[in-house]
């Protein structure tokens, strides 16, 4: 078999997105009839700019579901020849198989582990955000809302965690040295009960007048919420169902204690501004309690910042990802995350460009579009 063209090259590679373009349509189509109805979701397919980002972060999210199908070879096999291949190099002894992106120093395919790369950042930078999410809002609605000492409490350690540089902080946290600590297991243990206690006393504070409903919520959250802490933070699910890496969990628990301070800060001032308003005012009047107050007078009206920073966070989250995996800090040493592969593409660089340039083009956009995601949320939300 001979060399592909460029021209080829990309029709085959399109041609792998498949399943990837096939969701994109239908679910722009089903987004877009529906639109009148999706308040703030809906409202972003009017503007260009969101919409792009949109688009280019949803490619990444169907890639990552449908990796399994789009790549080519398995990401880890090394393949006798092909060692720095370049773009659409056939693949020796195999009939109708290319390096549709060439190659890399270890002979494996850069398209397939572009591809399934998606998928270790996706896995890690939503979730890990999310955490960290809930973890400053609990917190940071406590010291807006009450203000004085509680104020005090809480905002001393969020300073004292911002004042270490984000790089520096989050290189000492994933080192082996401190793995080796327990440290990151300390974390996770704590960390981990807050997505459990947000849920509970968001329940709590909207059914208490109705106990059927607050009970059955809180039972369930309390049920999978304990289970999934157990096998999470300690892995001592004994069902196997809830389990993490520990690599993976020093990354996960870096990424929300980095985060979670930022997180704080933001909705703390967002708490100061909104509790001095006329609809927090009246849910005193009527007697509501303060946590039914911060739960569901405040947050809902600090979505819109709170959103778009979300959309930014992820970003910032996927960039420290990637030079976790660079400086070989990444889940594990063979992954194929994008750090990982850009820094052994690095090394031969000027004779080899395709394995490092691959997946720093796939970082760039993924890291692009939730920027222009985040600037046509911020542009909607500001018409609310």
């Amino acid at each position: 078999m001979e060399h592909l063209g460029t021209g080829m090259i990309l029709v085959k590679v399109a041609a792998q997105f498949a399943p990837v373009w096939i969701a994109l349509v239908l679910l722009f189509a089903v987004s877009i009839a529906f639109r009148r109805r999706l308040a703030l979701y809906g409202r972003l397919f009017e503007s260009p700019i969101g919409m792009t980002g949109f688009a280019i972060v949803m490619f990444w999210v169907f890639t990552a579901i449908f990796a399994d199908l789009i790549i080519t070879h398995d990401p880890l096999s090394q393949v006798s020849g092909m060692k720095n291949a370049l773009p659409g190099s056939p693949v020796r002894g195999a009939p109708d198989s290319w390096y549709l992106l060439g190659g890399d120093n270890l002979a494996r395919d850069v398209f397939s582990r572009m591809v399934m790369g998606a998928r270790r950042v996706l896995a890690i930078a939503p979730a890990a955000t999310g955490f960290a999410f809930m973890v400053g809002i609990m917190l940071g609605l406590a010291a807006g809302y009450f203000g004085g000492r509680a104020d005090t409490v809480l905002t001393f350690p969020a300073n004292l965690v911002l004042a270490f540089p984000v790089i520096l902080l989050f290189y000492l946290l994933v080192t082996p040295e401190i793995r080796q600590t327990g440290i990151p297991t300390v974390l996770a243990a704590i960390l981990f009960a807050f997505p459990i206690a947000f849920l509970v006393v968001l329940w709590n504070s909207r059914y208490r007048t109705t106990p059927a409903a607050r009970n059955l919520r809180v039972g369930l959250t309390l049920a999978i919420g304990l289970w999934a802490y157990a096998g999470l933070a300690f892995n001592a699910d004994p069902l196997g169902i809830w389990s993490m890496d520990p690599n993976l969990l020093n990354v996960f628990v870096s990424v929300v204690f980095v985060n979670a301070p930022t997180v704080f800060r933001i909705v703390r001032g967002l708490t100061l501004d909104l509790k001095g308003r006329e609809y927090v005012a009246a849910a005193q009047t009527r007697g509501e309690g303060p946590f039914y107050i911060m739960l569901w007078e405040i947050l809902p009206n600090a979505r819109g910042p709170l959103i778009v920073d979300f959309c930014l966070r992820v970003g910032y989250t996927t960039i420290l990802l990637g030079t976790l995996g660079f400086f070989g800090l990444g889940v594990s040493p063979e992954s194929p995350d994008w750090g990982s592969t850009i820094n052994e593409g690095r090394k031969l660089l000027v004779m080899f460009p395709h394995p490092a340039i691959v997946p720093a083009l796939a970082l760039m956009s993924l890291v692009l579009g939730l920027n222009l995601l985040a600037d046509g949320l911020r542009e909607e939300s500001l018409r609310d």
